[in-house]
């Protein structure tokens, strides 16, 4: 009855009791709310992202990236300003405009899976169809066509397949528009024809050189600039050592009125000459200077993400990269905020800033976590309201799972924190290598428990400063040509020179060894007596024959005739005058060796050859001698004259010429000379004597090797 009169009684005042009970009612709900609330956090501490709400979880990654394709279809990222900073935005513009539809594309770092769930999660928070493109630091990963008609994925295989690995995202990206815009029958054959070629080992060549290359053409620069100026002086020098002693074939070159300074400096002037146009043609030759397609990126490029990260972090001490995978759940966040806070009230603590965001080699600080966290605090401690950013910078990578701690201002120890931290928080386990999210949650929540249990210092420390990151324009730029292995090229150089003179010196020798065995040198003057043969046999007399006339021809051809010039000339004169009578003998053809089938070519023709070419030769040493040995030619020139009887039958003595051999034998033994006269080979295995064959010329040799010369000359004329 009591609840029909309260509805009954709605209008009027309450009572006394119900105004009591309504107000215990009042402060139990109130007390079980405030209960639910406290314990809330630590009932929901365990559970894992996908336990939790959705509107509880940060912003995803797709709905970051729809949120900046809705601004702009070009979206770079700021993470990448080594290879792809974002002043590359219009130039992926203007080629996403030649597609014919609707595109957008993503610049993003490379990351772990195909991309494809990626593209088709932002296409579905973006809410509009098209192109969607997925870029990162080296070419086109992966592409989809929603709701329009594009060949996505036989233009991402060509480009894939057509493009060297170091052509670069812009590239790739360009030469994937453009297979896009020929249409999808056109671009299924062009991936089909570029996969087919590469699968048959017809791989792209490189664009670009690394250091080592450019090391590789800095040596061979050097050997090059060194070895081949070095080569020409040295086998200059091997040539004409070689003619001086190689027995040649061909005749050398006269002598001629240039000044003999001008042929000294021909060949320095030659090596000179080679060595300055290696020097300049070099350069033009190995013109490479980049080591890579990358654009010089501008302050603003290199400065972006760590002012995006600061400015995080002036708002949040803990900074989750929404360009990347989350890898922290709602939970995780607050809990690890929870951490952050007390330890901020601890004795000895403070600020903790963790940043969870990838560190690649082509981002500012070039992958070096120690130097992003020392400009994040720099540029943190700059901010409004925030003063000198002292605490313990926490950097997270989401894709390595990696976690370094660095500390700075905070009365910790420093190094401890950075090389003793235990693995299983800086590097985690095998759990944390399968998990997709590196269990990052946990291995934070890990070092807040280290960072509370770590022992404090009297003073503040830091943990100290870091090195530089090399600048872009250095890093991507190769050592210039003359320089790094340039100067060891110089000496390697001059070493090749030297062994190759050694290699062709070593081979000439041997070449010179074998021919003058084969066309052995003439004998001098004083030994010809002693070694002589008496009964020589026809090769002798054809090879010996040979060798004097090449010697001769190699004497007379380097002294030419003048007959305008007197005193001089005459004895060139008797010289040439002897050589053109052998030459006339052989049909002058120097180089042909005289065979029994040649005509003319009987023993007495063979030794006025002998004869005439070693007068010759005499002529041009001064010897004015026109008389050789009346008892063996072979003996060479003459000392004098006796009577001697040389003959066996009757004892007719002659007037001959007589070598110092001989002319010492006709006073002391004269029977001796009649042993040493020459015979010749004749008919029927014979022998005759060198003067007595019918109608040889060596009938005059009595009368002087001049009177021979005209004979010859004469008998040359009748034929």
């Amino acid at each position: 009855m009591r609840g029909v009169t309260t509805l009954t009684t709605a209008g009027r005042p309450p009572t006394h009791h119900t105004a009591s009970g309504a107000f215990r009612l009042l402060l139990t709900l109130c007390g079980l709310t405030a209960l639910l609330l406290a314990s809330a956090p630590l009932a929901a501490a365990p559970a894992r992202a996908a336990d939790a709400p959705a509107a509880d979880r940060p912003p995803t990654q797709a709905a970051y990236l729809a949120d900046r394709l809705r601004e702009n279809p070009v979206h770079v990222t700021d993470q990448l300003p080594r290879e792809v900073p974002r002043s590359m935005a219009p130039d992926f513009a203007r080629l996403a405009e030649r597609t014919g539809v609707p595109t957008y594309v993503l610049v993003l770092p490379g990351q772990g899976g195909s991309g494809e769930d990626l593209l088709g999660a932002v296409h579905d928070r973006l809410g509009r169809d098209g192109l969607f493109v997925l870029v990162d630091e080296s070419e086109v990963r992966q592409a989809a066509a929603y709701g329009v008609r594009a060949p996505a994925e036989a233009a991402r295989t060509t480009a894939a397949f057509e493009l060297p690995y170091d052509a670069g995202p812009l590239r790739s990206f360009g030469r994937f528009v453009d297979v896009v815009a020929q249409g999808s029958e056109r671009a299924k054959a062009r991936a089909d024809a570029a996969h087919e070629r590469f699968r048959d080992g017809h791989e792209p060549e490189r664009m670009y050189i690394g250091p080592s290359d450019r090391q590789n053409q800095s040596f061979v620069t050097g050997i090059a600039l060194t070895g081949v100026p070095l080569s020409i002086l040295l086998l200059a020098w091997c040539v004409r050592w070689s003619r001086r002693r190689f027995p040649r074939a061909t005749p050398p070159r006269p002598k001629t009125d240039r000044p003999k300074w001008r042929r000294r400096l021909l060949v320095p002037g030659l090596a000179l000459a080679t060595a300055a146009a290696i020097a300049v043609t070099a350069p033009l030759v190995f013109d490479q200077t980049k080591r890579g397609p990358a654009p010089l990126p501008t302050s603003g490029d290199m400065t972006a993400r760590v002012e995006r990260v600061a400015t995080g972090l002036a708002r949040d001490p803990v900074y989750v990269d929404p360009e990347s995978p989350q890898v922290l759940d709602a939970t995780q966040l607050s809990r690890l905020h929870d951490r952050i806070e007390r330890f901020g009230r601890s004795e000895g603590g403070g600020p903790v800033y963790v940043t969870v965001v990838p560190h690649l080699s082509e981002d500012e600080s070039a992958g070096d976590g120690e130097l992003f966290a020392a400009t994040v605090r720099a540029k943190l401690s700059k901010a409004d309201g925030i003063g000198e950013a002292d605490g313990v910078y926490v950097v997270a990578d989401p894709m390595t799972g990696y976690i370094d701690v660095f500390n700075h201002g905070l009365r910790l120890q420093s190094l401890p924190l950075n090389f003793d931290l235990p693995e299983s928080i800086a590097l985690g386990d095998d759990r944390a290598d399968e998990a997709d999210d590196h269990l990052l949650g946990e291995r934070l929540d890990a070092l807040m428990t280290y960072l509370d249990k770590a022992p404090r210092t009297e003073d503040p420390t830091t943990f100290g400063d870091p090195a530089r990151a090399p600048s872009p324009e250095k890093e991507n730029s190769l050592p210039p040509l003359f320089a790094t292995d340039f100067w060891p090229g110089l000496f390697v150089g001059v070493v090749a020179a030297a062994l190759l003179l050694g290699l062709v010196a070593g081979v000439l020798g041997i070449v010179v060894a074998v021919m003058r065995r084969r066309h052995p040198a003439p004998l001098p003057a004083d030994a010809l007596p002693l070694v002589s043969p008496t009964e020589p046999s026809e090769e002798y007399l054809r090879r010996t024959a040979r060798t004097e006339l090449h010697a001769a021809h190699e004497a007379v051809i380097a002294e030419p005739y003048d007959a305008r010039a007197g005193g001089e000339s005459l004895r060139i004169a008797a010289a040439w005058d002897r050589f053109e009578a052998a030459m006339l003998l052989v049909d002058g053809d120097v180089d042909e060796e005289p065979s029994p089938q040649t005509p003319g070519a009987d023993p007495a023709t063979l030794l006025a050859v002998i004869v005439l070419a070693r007068a010759s030769r005499n002529a041009l040493d001064g010897d004015s001698n026109d008389h050789c040995c009346g008892v063996n030619p072979l003996h060479g020139p003459s000392a004098g004259r006796r009577h001697v009887r040389v003959s066996a039958e009757g004892n007719r003595r002659r007037m001959l010429s007589l070598c110092p051999l001989c002319l010492d034998s006709a006073t002391a033994a004269p029977h001796e000379l009649r042993e040493r006269k020459l015979t010749l080979p004749g008919p029927a295995r014979t022998r005759v004597p060198y003067d007595e064959p019918e109608g040889s010329p060596l009938w005059v040799l009595g009368d002087g090797i001049s009177r021979l010369a005209s004979a010859v000359r004469e008998s040359s004329h009748v034929h």
